[in-house]
């Protein structure tokens, strides 16, 4: 039964009347999931790179009629999904009115209800409950009890209303009972302590709840769904074989598997339309060094593979990176908000935060581990849209033989760029530079600007998507230890290779 306005039964009767049938919520999950899927609409909006791997899996499961868990590293979408699955459930969905339990009017099984239809009859009223109120949802810590989940005996209930410890009416219902008919979660499972867990067994496999050690059985109509990360990932605690054993489906979630996926799930997630007057703009290889940050940490040695490298990396790195460009704007006055690698130093606190190093306190810090990743991405990143300043093709190094022959520079494509700083010269930046600054010190560089409309997607005439551009190439060619670049705190200043190193060792030698 569905219906997208609430129906007009107020009485069993009127139900029966209306011939409307009831089903158990796996079977009404099931109808509404093979409805969508005759009708090609998309079950689960917003999810993103999983429609040949956990969508499929998922569905299957609710299919099966199953009890699920997603098993997978943080940041994967688990709880995003799980939070999905009561769109599956029908518009509302009658209960007997004033029960905790959410009785079917056709089938109850709380005393309360019970008794009420037992009086009444045809005559019992009915409420309609939205699909919202149908899920139930618990993160699991290591202080959640069976009463929390379950329920236990209210001795001042039993005491006020002079009832047995033993009557179903002295019991306080706990989450999941009250998620009758619905759908319950319980997230991060292995956090829950095994004694809880155990307690979970009689509603996964028998379907009812037992209170202590009175002879109270309630059978449950109930979707149970776990989220958890690995076994071998938690210190604090593991899911026991027994209860694993009692869930039909485990479904393996992952990361992006493609640069694609990962830079459509940021856009989607990261807060980066501003409530500005000035327009926020990111080209297109930003948004890859973003993403390319995410993909090499999760194959860096100091990384922690077994905790993972959580999608909410890119997001927090893409916000930071527009906030620090939308403060230049505000302060300088630009009219436009356009990140540039500069910026990049200034999204560190949104990986130091993200990262957990293979060895704590080992030699290589947070810092300098976030700064290296930062550096191979956009070295990697460079490497698709540039000539690779390392590799020499056939065509290149004739070019070059030919120009060596002449007398001329052999790189015919870096070659003005490097001797430039070659001969002393340097080109210093910081990230709250005004534009008209940073652009005249950026064209100063013999040759820059050239290579960068001529290998680069940009617009010559659109000079603050041009400076940007051009800043990346410098950065590519300091990347590939072209150039040498000293940082400071917001600043930075491009130089010369070899003379860099001369600079360092007389600074070590006055240090002496």
């Amino acid at each position: 039964m569905s219906s997208t306005s609430i129906p007009q039964a107020r009485s069993i009767g009127a139900l029966k009347r209306a011939n409307i049938r009831i089903l158990p919520v796996k079977e009404e999950l099931r109808k509404n999931c093979i409805a969508k899927l005759r009708t090609r609409e998309k079950l689960f909006d917003g999810i993103i790179g999983y429609d040949d791997t956990v969508v499929p899996a998922v569905i299957n499961a609710i299919l099966s009629r199953h009890d699920i868990i997603l098993l997978g590293l943080r940041g994967q979408a688990k709880t995003r999904l799980v939070r999905m699955l009561p769109s599956l459930l029908d518009e509302w969905t009658p209960i007997v009115k004033g029960s905790e339990l959410n009785d079917n009017p056709f089938h109850p099984i709380s005393k309360y209800a019970t008794d009420l239809i037992a009086e009444y009859g045809d005559d019992t009223e009915i409420e309609w409950i939205p699909r919202e109120q149908r899920y139930g949802e618990k993160l699991a810590t290591p202080d959640v009890t069976i009463a929390d989940l379950i329920g236990d005996i209210d001795p001042i209930k039993a005491a006020a209303q002079r009832l047995h410890y033993s009557h179903e009416g002295a019991i306080h219902f706990g989450l999941i009972p009250r998620t009758n008919r619905g759908i319950f979660a319980i997230n991060e499972l292995p956090d829950l302590q095994p004694r809880i867990q155990v307690g979970l067994f009689n509603i996964m496999q028998e379907k009812d709840i037992q209170i202590r050690g009175f002879n109270v059985r309630i059978p449950l109509d109930v979707l149970i769904v776990f989220t958890a990360n690995p076994e071998d990932y938690t210190n604090r605690g593991n899911i026991i074989t027994p209860l694993k054993d009692r869930i039909d489906s485990q479904i393996l979630t992952h990361y992006p598997g493609d640069i694609e996926d990962a830079i459509a799930i940021t856009a989607q997630e990261a807060w980066t339309d501003r409530d500005v007057a000035q327009p926020v703009r990111i080209p297109r290889y930003f948004r890859e060094i973003i993403e390319r940050i995410a993909f090499e940490a999760r194959a860096s040695e100091y990384v922690d593979q077994r905790s993972g490298v959580s999608a909410r990396l890119t997001i927090s790195a893409m916000e930071n990176l527009v906030s620090n460009a939308e403060r230049r704007a505000i302060v300088s006055g630009d009219d436009v908000v356009l990140p540039r690698v500069s910026d990049l130093a200034r999204i560190l606190p949104s990986l130091t935060g993200k990262i957990e190093l293979v060895y704590e306190g080992e030699q290589e810090g947070l810092i300098t581990v976030s700064k290296a990743l930062i550096g191979k991405a956009v070295r990697a990143v460079f490497s698709s849209l540039l000539p690779n300043p390392l590799q020499k093709s056939r065509a290149r190094k004739a070019q070059q033989d030919e120009m060596r022959e002449s007398g001329k520079r052999a790189d015919p494509v870096y070659g003005t760029i490097v001797s430039w700083f070659e001969q002393g010269n340097d080109v210093a930046l910081t990230d709250d530079m005004p534009f008209d600054a940073y652009f005249a010190a950026l064209n100063a560089v013999p040759g820059l600007h050239h290579l960068t409309t001529t290998h680069m997607d940009v617009d010559a005439a659109d000079d603050a998507q041009l400076g940007s551009a051009m800043e990346f190439v410098l950065e590519g060619l300091h990347q590939h230890s072209r150039i040498a670049k000293q940082e400071a705190e917001g600043a930075v200043s491009y130089r010369d290779m070899l003379g860099s190193i001369f600079s360092t060792m007389r600074r070590d030698d006055d240090d002496e």
